[in-house]
């Protein structure tokens, strides 16, 4: 006679899944002793009636339902949790973007991100150095609403490595476009925090899962 195996995985649901059910059963059982205890304790000249049967009846189905609800909320929780962790680890090693004006400078070259509100017909990056002075300023062209990436090659006489951070200015015809700049950053590992899970960027150190856009 074939047999099939149980994985302690699903021993552990099984057993979770019982524990909950049977919760629920004693929950339903007191109620129903109770109510049964008033029906042949009440008073045969003002005896229950049907509305008030059927009102604590509807009750006892409201908190068994808020209870296989809560267990489910709970269920779902567990595996967000998972799956953020592994798409966390997923970016180790990686590039990504978080909110800042820093520029990177690797190999040589310059690079970050913006964030457009809506489309504008002129973008215009300006590079600044640790004091704050402009050393160089590039029209990206025009772009499209959401968010872009850009790399930055110095002019001749200029080394990318003085370059400290950068603006973005934008505009359609006259008027200004709101914008986000990004600062590109690399994930060195990845760890659980209170409050969820904790990307270590090489620069910016740690910084919570939710804050960082995926650059590559």
């Amino acid at each position: 006679m074939a047999t099939h195996p149980i994985s302690s995985n699903s021993g552990a649901a099984s057993t979770a899944g019982v524990s909950n059910a049977s919760a629920n059963a004693s929950s339903e059982d007191r109620f129903l002793k109770l109510l049964v205890a008033q029906l042949k304790n009440q008073d045969p000249l003002n005896p229950m009636d049907n509305a008030q049967v059927t009102s604590q009846m509807a009750q006892i189905q409201t908190v068994s339902g808020i209870e296989k609800l809560n267990s489910t909320v709970l269920g779902l929780n567990t595996q967000f949790a998972q799956l953020q962790t592994l798409g966390g680890a997923a970016l180790v090693g990686r590039n990504v973007l978080i909110e800042g004006n820093r520029m990177a400078a690797i190999d040589g070259a310059g690079h970050g991100g913006f964030e457009l509100a809506s489309q504008a017909d002129r973008v215009t990056l300006e590079v600044l150095d640790g004091a704050g002075r402009v050393i160089d300023s590039v029209n990206l062209g025009a772009h499209a609403s959401g968010r872009h990436s850009f790399d930055w090659t110095p002019p001749a006489g200029v080394d990318a490595s003085h370059a400290a951070k950068f603006r973005i200015s934008a505009t359609l015809g006259a008027n200004a476009v709101a914008h986000t700049t990004y600062t590109q950053d690399r994930v060195d590992a990845v760890s659980a925090g209170v409050d969820g899970l904790v990307l270590e960027l090489t620069h910016a150190g740690p910084v919570g899962y939710d804050k960082v856009k995926v650059f590559d």
